[in-house]
């Protein structure tokens, strides 16, 4: 790879929220990438059993309070690969705070989004249109990978995709 793929344009041509793929869905490892390495790197295995439900990653051109690009789970059927740019449609956020052990609790939002050529969630407007046990699901997830890693996560909700915008202009670099 020879660009940063942190410092990406967060839209694309036609105004799609870039996703990068970190860890593809059905992966138990938790991928990470490296700026100064140009690579991704394993960052951790997740819970035993526990996989991605979907593609997970980051959205380039932003910074979240835990210093990181902002998180993002992109929503289809498929499994992609590590380093795919995916051009999405915003459905929402999942409004989460962590604390590490006795540290001060951080926002730590995951916007959730649908690939711009995915059909079968073309009629899912936005995040609250998602059935009730997808979206429970998606919580229960977030909490689960975070129990081993000295994180304690608690989900406060779910916004809006213009909510997720207003988020997502906020963490621009």
């Amino acid at each position: 790879m020879s660009q940063d793929l942190t410092k990406l344009a967060p839209h694309g041509d036609g105004g799609d929220l870039r996703i990068v793929v970190e860890s593809p869905r059905g992966s138990a490892l938790k991928l990470a990438y490296e700026p100064s390495l140009r690579q991704f790197v394993v960052s951790r295995a997740l819970p035993l059993g526990v996989v991605y439900p979907y593609d997970w990653g980051f959205v380039p051109g932003t910074r979240g309070d835990d210093g990181d690009p902002v998180d993002a789970m992109a929503l289809h059927d498929f499994a992609t690969s590590p380093g795919i740019l995916l051009e999405c449609r915003i459905l929402g956020m999942v409004e989460l705070e962590q604390r590490e052990g006795r540290g001060k609790p951080e926002t730590n939002n995951r916007i959730i989004a649908t690939p711009a050529w995915h059909e079968p969630l073309q009629p899912c407007v936005e995040a609250r249109d998602l059935p009730g046990r997808a979206r429970a699901e998606i919580e229960q997830f977030f909490v689960t990978v975070a129990t081993m890693t000295g994180k304690r996560v608690k989900i406060r909700g779910w916004s809006s995709c213009r909510d997720a915008r207003r988020f997502l202009r906020r963490s621009l670099v």
